[in-house]
């Protein structure tokens, strides 16, 4: 080892951080080789919603040649197109500009910049509601902020509790943010609009209702509740063309605020913060001949889903579908024997399940069991019409391998069943 001196990690690093668990997200267990069905993230499978047909250059905009300079610190033109795809004047008259918009790397980083923003490290607190989307957490825990959690209600579809949340509030000034997964994750159910006006109509509470919308393009076209922060100052919601419009890899996520909320965002953000390439590819997506692209591989997704509703229950080892479906993913319940046995939702043979499609079939899902009310669930991505039928058919197969009167987990020395379930839930996606 080199020089000691008077350095030391554990004490110079702030206790938080140094008690943050690794990140893992859902290529750390299963690499994405080429030959792999990814049906654990929640991408869109059918790519991205570009017009491609002439070649990769045909649609996006992109000045290679200025690559050199640094990109436009306030994209508005991306952001005059983004608010054109949501005025649609369902929940108001008024519309959404530029001015109601700030844009970051992903979801992530507006997630990150509302709690640096909103709430004093060591002081201050946020609301979420499990099971729920884990990168919340993760950041109040960067940030050294306390997470209170108002379960959702297992017994009715993992709907929000309302009341619960305004008794929380009630209770507590100290609560700034109340993150809400509108559809959720990964419980795939919307949240209704009048659940949402309850906290909005809080008569005490000094803080902001944050609504996660990253798969709202999965839902009916008046799900979005976008426009309705000209009417509600308190409220923020997010988005992000990772999911709909097939482009995660370029990171991109948006917040739509009142003007003065999304002035404060802009203002402490890094003033670069979104590439060149990306404020291109994402403007072209948000064109009209691409937002139909979209859709279209929108309805595709969704004729793939009812498939899946449809013959995922004719497996006898298949449970319930838990939550709901306005996503384009569904949770599902497998059982440690069939159904006519009295089959009852089990961690052990969902994990069995989870493992065996990856390892042996090379089709990745996600494990969830270990979230609240999610026993024995995994979360399964809707993917094309190949790969759902491959999907079922590998299910179909590793049953009829398994025994009749349960699961037989492989020996897997060390790791405990109980590990390897932590482990496996433990992704952030």
């Amino acid at each position: 080892m080199g020089h000691q001196g008077p350095f030391c990690l554990e004490t110079c690093a702030r206790p938080n951080v140094l008690a943050l668990q690794p990140y893992r997200c859902a290529r750390d267990d299963y690499k994405d080789d080429g030959t792999n069905i990814l049906l654990d993230a929640n991408e869109n499978a059918y790519g991205p919603s570009l017009n491609l047909e002439d070649g990769p250059l045909h649609n996006p905009d992109i000045d290679f040649l200025g690559l050199n300079r640094y990109p436009d610190p306030h994209q508005a033109g991306l952001k005059s197109r983004w608010c054109k795809l949501r005025n649609t004047h369902t929940h108001t008259t008024k519309d959404l500009s530029p001015l109601n918009l700030f844009v970051g790397v992903g979801s992530d980083e507006v997630i990150d910049a509302l709690l640096r923003c909103f709430c004093t490290p060591g002081r201050d607190k946020i609301v979420t509601c499990p099971p729920t989307y884990g990168m919340y957490a993760v950041s109040a825990q960067v940030n050294d902020v306390e997470v209170i959690q108002v379960p959702r209600d297992t017994k009715r579809a993992f709907q929000v509790r309302p009341e619960a949340i305004n008794a929380a509030l009630s209770s507590d000034p100290a609560i700034k943010l109340v993150y809400i997964c509108s559809p959720g994750n990964p419980t795939a159910n919307l949240v209704p609009k009048s659940d949402v006006q309850k906290i909005l109509e809080h008569p005490t509470w000094n803080g902001l209702v944050v609504l996660d919308e990253a798969y709202v393009d999965f839902s009916p076209d008046d799900a979005s509740l976008a426009e309705w922060v000209t009417e509600w100052p308190n409220l923020v919601v997010m988005q992000t063309l990772s999911k709909a419009f097939g482009l995660a890899g370029i990171r991109l996520g948006a917040l739509f605020a009142s003007p003065e909320v999304a002035r404060l965002l802009n203002n402490l953000k890094a003033p670069y913060n979104v590439s060149s390439p990306t404020s291109a590819l994402a403007t072209a997506a948000l064109q009209p001949e691409n937002v139909a692209i979209m859709r279209s591989n929108r309805a595709k997704i969704l004729e793939q889903r009812d498939k899946m509703l449809r013959e995922l229950p004719k497996i006898s080892r298949i449970g319930r579908f838990l939550g709901g479906t306005a996503s384009n993913f569904l949770l599902v319940e497998v059982l440690d024997k069939p159904r006519d046995q009295g089959g009852k939702a089990s961690n052990e043979s969902a994990l069995a399940l989870y493992e065996r499609l990856a390892e042996t079939r090379g089709v990745v899902v996600r494990f969830r069991g270990k979230e609240l009310g999610c026993e024995g669930c995994l979360r399964i991505t809707v993917g094309t019409s190949s790969e759902v039928d491959r999907l079922l058919a590998e299910i179909r197969s590793i049953f009829q391998n398994m025994s009749s009167d349960g699961v037989t987990v492989e020996d897997s020395g060390e790791r405990t069943e109980g590990k390897r379930e932590q482990e496996a839930n433990g992704i952030i996606a």
